[in-house]
């Protein structure tokens, strides 16, 4: 591979902010765009050659063999691109993305991997270009860069595409609210005559944030502490509790003391849970530990993907004020519904 930015290379970074950020007037500072939540990938395409970079420096080439496939039929023939791999599916009549079904793409077994790869295919938005044909763009700045996505991704094929973005402050505080429901993660802010940076927190990022009271079902757990893992949460849904996600930052210390808080509240067996395997969770013990649906427990979410927490959640604190049966999903907040479709670069 000869490329003028050669792999692996670390991605430029963002850093938190409560707010999205003001546009200036003159100049203009800011280009916004949605947050996609996926795998981040740097794309590297020399003609038949094609590694997709991790956000670490692995290829995950193997685990997408469709996407090597896409990568040569639909980006130029000398790059490198970086943007996100998600997995979109149709929920509810919308396609949007499913962090569920990518996590599962990362797979062992070659025959399920092959399998995967026909069955939840993967897509991938580009962002961002590093390098076009004999030239390296780390150095210009992001408009230029951006001119250059579109004019030389955008539109080419059906499984490489280019993020939406706007320069409106308004417009972007408004993809905040309304793309949720395609399944993003907020909105990214960056600068339009910034350089590409590696490894380095140039960007800005506004992820959606919002509490939930959940009743404590049970808990994992700790796999080398004797302590628990993680404690495991659940909603009532017309008077039945379904389980809706997990919280497992704790100390050592927490754990153990959770452990002993916990064992009282304990009722019948040790329960197993199905699934498949994949290359994070090979191995694992996925048993769990029944509780009494007592105790009352809130906790920081970003987002729900169908009737579970997206992500895993962080605990905030015991509710011993709430009653178990209030804790519904009437209390979360139902996203504005778009399409993957919506999101990219045709829909701005």
């Amino acid at each position: 591979m000869h490329l003028p930015v050669e792999p692996p290379v670390q991605p430029m970074l963002a850093k938190a902010a409560p707010s999205v950020p003001k546009q200036t007037d003159d100049p203009m500072t800011w280009s916004y765009e949605p947050k996609w939540d996926g795998f981040r990938a740097l794309v590297f395409r020399d003609g038949g050659e094609v590694v997709l970079g991790s956000r670490g420096g692995k290829d995950l080439a193997r685990y997408f063999p469709e996407m090597v496939e896409a990568v040569r039929t639909e980006l130029p023939d000398k790059c490198v691109v970086d943007g996100e791999l998600v997995v979109p599916q149709s929920i509810d009549g919308r396609v949007r993305l499913s962090w569920e079904a990518l996590s599962e793409r990362i797979h062992p077994a070659a025959s399920r991997v092959a399998k995967l790869s026909a069955e939840t295919p993967s897509q991938f938005i580009g962002f961002d270009l590093l390098a076009l044909s004999e030239r390296d763009l780390t150095s210009a700045p992001f408009r230029e860069r951006r001119s250059m996505l579109l004019d030389s991704v955008g539109g080419r094929g059906p499984s490489c595409h280019v993020t939406a973005a706007t320069q409106d402050s308004e417009l972007a505080s408004e993809w905040f609210e309304m793309f949720e429901g395609a399944g993003l993660d907020g909105v990214v802010a960056k600068r339009l005559d910034g350089v590409y940076l590696p490894n380095k927190r140039e960007m800005v990022k506004v992820k959606h944030a919002r509490t939930a009271d959940c009743v404590l079902i049970g808990y994992r757990p700790h796999k080398s502490v004797d302590g628990v893992g993680s404690l495991l949460l659940g909603l009532y849904d017309g008077g039945q509790l379904a389980m809706v996600g997990g919280a497992s930052a704790f100390t050592e210390k927490r754990r153990k003391e959770l452990l002993e808080e916990l064992q009282p509240l304990r009722v019948g067996e040790d329960v197993v849970a199905e699934g498949e395997a994949t290359r994070w969770r090979s191995g694992t013990d996925r048993s769990w530990v029944p509780l009494r649906p007592e105790r009352v427990l809130e906790v920081a979410y970003d987002q729900m993907e169908g009737a579970r927490f997206r992500h895993a959640v962080k605990f905030l604190r015991w509710r011993p004020d709430r009653v178990p049966e209030e804790c519904t999903y009437d209390q979360l907040e139902v996203p504005v519904r778009y399409d993957l479709a919506d999101v990219l670069s045709g829909g701005s």
